[in-house]
């Protein structure tokens, strides 16, 4: 396995959120001697934009999105859309429309949900932005919504973040278009749907994350997760599939640069 070349992006990561605050410079220096290029900063709702673009100023790897995630429609209101736009407008390191999406797991407010998760939508699609898609409990929801849109011919691009669902409902997305995002659970013994999905998925259609703070990987399972961890997803994918470490950092970091148009 050869790691010490490798280049990876860790496609979704929340590092702005209070448990960093003590040690971010440490974990910046941790994510770099792992050779992690690039993180995607997901936002979860806007009041956050605005520490995030400092992120970025102070670590130059850092691209980010603008939007509201589906277990925080409260913080929408009739401000929200002009916010995520002008934001996204505003600065070139914009590069995703989301967290965005559906979670029936935690909340039943589908309608509420879907009142949040349309105009963002219609947002991404204009502005030719990919979206970064929560899908919990909601894969046949979501799924209508998408081919929806995709009737119209509007439905914007993207990936389907931390992917914890089953091979059936990965082929369905795969064919609207949307890429699979593998993060530390694909390394749990128990993820089997997981694991199906991650040795079928079409090598140029998925990408690998963190999803820092949550679900660290074996072996740090139950602690904070950050991006340096997400070398654990690689090598997991990788025993997977029966390819080296490199040709599966190689292969994601390729398919990230695709999806969010990275420098």
């Amino acid at each position: 396995m050869n790691e010490s070349k490798s280049s990876i992006i860790d496609s979704h990561c929340h590092i702005v959120f209070s448990n960093f605050n003590e040690d971010r410079e440490l974990v910046a220096q941790r994510w770099r001697s792992q050779g992690v290029k690039a993180l995607i900063h997901a936002c979860v709702e806007p009041s956050e934009i605005p520490a995030i673009k400092s992120m970025a100023d102070q670590f130059e790897e850092i691209r980010y999105s603008v939007g509201v995630h589906p277990l925080d429609a409260h913080h929408w209101d009739d401000k929200t859309l002009n916010i995520l736009k002008n934001a996204a407008l505003d600065d070139s390191r914009v590069v995703a429309i989301g967290e965005l999406g559906l979670d029936l797991f935690k909340s039943e407010n589908l309608s509420e949900q879907l009142s949040i998760l349309m105009p963002q939508l219609k947002l991404a699609f204009e502005l030719n932005l990919p979206v970064i898609v929560h899908c919990r409990d909601a894969a046949k929801e979501m799924l209508e919504v998408f081919s929806k849109l995709s009737k119209d011919g509007c439905c914007p691009k993207g990936v389907m973040h931390c992917w914890s669902g089953k091979v059936q409902e990965m082929r369905q997305f795969l064919a609207l278009g949307f890429y699979i995002s593998f993060s530390g659970n694909v390394t749990f013994k128990n993820a089997i749907d997981i694991h199906d999905c991650a040795k079928e998925v079409p090598p140029s259609r998925f990408i690998v994350e963190t999803d820092s703070p949550f679900l660290s990987p074996v072996p740090n399972r139950g602690k904070r997760n950050e991006p340096s961890f997400v070398k654990y997803v690689v090598e997991k994918i990788s025993e997977l599939r029966g390819e080296s470490f490199s040709e599966i950092a190689e292969k994601t970091t390729q398919n990230a640069r695709e999806l969010f148009a990275l420098p």
